[in-house]
């Protein structure tokens, strides 16, 4: 459980299959008949209620309504419309429930925006819209939604389409990374900070997961990178070479991706994940002081999951309480001041993860 990513080869590795095992269970739930439909709907995961239920598929109805003719979401708020980054992160939200590009009551939805994604690369490998701005941000979260996709993809010849586009997505991260082993804002840019290093590892991981090969010294620098970002006080700060005090947020980012790399007994994800514990709000606050609460649960949520027990169960009758109360009438989140798009397809994200039916967020 120590090493990154076990010893399988990319494109025999046993996530890979894994992909596969979930796809087929994902078009088996889509092709029952609708009495079993009817019986299955009343199987709720542990932890799931009837209300919570009703608050996803409201989230869920609010991005299928908000989605644009072209396939793709921008934040409905006020700091730039970054659609790469918010058509990847509600396109992930609509995957939770188990629907795929082609089954399930949001596959149309799920279809338009993959293909806006695709559209989207550039032939350097990048995924990002001409003019958008921070595009590892949103590199990172189109590479791991395009990869959930491609691990559920029937058809062959769309298949072979993603297959190239996350090849170059990958290799255009590898290519970024800098020489401490992070990255910033643009690819072109020999730089680092926390949060888009951080996206990186997870679209890596779900790449990798997914079949396409990855450098496995790309991830060890990463994961190195995070490790030299540590403070005494097991929290991480927002730029390994920066210096400055430890950040809630990017704290519960670095538990997530540590234990997306295999790192599930490090000691600084234990570590990292107490310091999470101390200083990450439940009730009121705003992620820690840092105004970044949806980001940073979307994170915790992930952390706590995998530790699963009681952990995890008091932690989510927490927080699908705090998302209940600011849920809109419309059905929608606003989220970090971002939008109602982001808002929105990370509060499904947070409340979905028992469903199980993504494999980036299995435990």
């Amino acid at each position: 459980m120590n090493g990154l990513w076990g010893g399988f080869p990319a494109e025999t590795s046993y996530r890979a299959q894994l992909f596969r095992g979930f796809a087929l269970l994902c078009l088996t739930v889509h092709s029952v008949s609708g009495c079993a439909r009817a019986d299955a709907a009343e199987r709720l995961p542990e932890a799931v209620t009837p209300e919570i239920k009703r608050r996803i598929e409201r989230g869920m109805s609010y991005l299928l309504r908000t989605q644009n003719r072209d396939g793709s979401w921008y934040n409905m708020g006020g700091w730039g419309s970054y659609p790469t980054a918010m058509t990847a992160l509600a396109g992930t939200a609509l995957l939770m429930k188990g629907s795929t590009a082609t089954r399930g009551p949001e596959a149309r939805a799920i279809r338009k925006a993959t293909n806006f994604l695709v559209r989207a690369a550039r032939p350097n490998g990048l995924l990002s819209t001409q003019g958008e701005g921070s595009s590892m941000h949103g590199h990172g979260f189109a590479m791991l939604f395009l990869a959930q996709v491609y691990g559920m993809e029937e058809d062959a010849a769309t298949g072979r389409r993603i297959h190239d586009v996350l090849t170059r997505a990958v290799r255009l991260t590898e290519r970024s990374q800098s020489r401490a082993g992070g990255w910033l804002y643009s690819p072109d840019q020999d730089g680092d900070e926390g949060s888009v290093t951080v996206t990186q590892i997870q679209g890596l991981r779900a790449c990798r997961d997914a079949g396409i090969q990855v450098n496995p010294n790309t991830v060890k620098k990463a994961v190195r990178y995070i490790e030299r970002s540590a403070n005494p006080d097991g929290g991480i700060r927002y730029r390994m070479s920066g210096g400055g005090g430890s950040r809630p947020p990017i704290s519960a980012a670095a538990v997530a991706t540590l234990y997306n790399a295999g790192r599930y007994d490090s000691p600084l994800a234990l570590k990292c994940l107490a310091f999470c514990d101390r200083s990450i709000p439940l009730h009121g606050g705003s992620g820690g002081g840092w105004g970044h609460f949806y980001y940073t649960h979307l994170y915790f949520a992930q952390a706590k999951y995998v530790r699963g027990g009681r952990e995890w169960t008091r932690y989510y009758r927490a927080i699908s309480g705090r998302l209940a109360s600011s849920q809109s009438s419309d059905g929608s989140w606003m989220g970090d001041h971002v939008g109602t798009s982001y808002g929105t397809a990370l509060a499904v994200i947070i409340l979905s993860l028992p469903y199980q039916l993504v494999p980036i967020y299995q435990r």
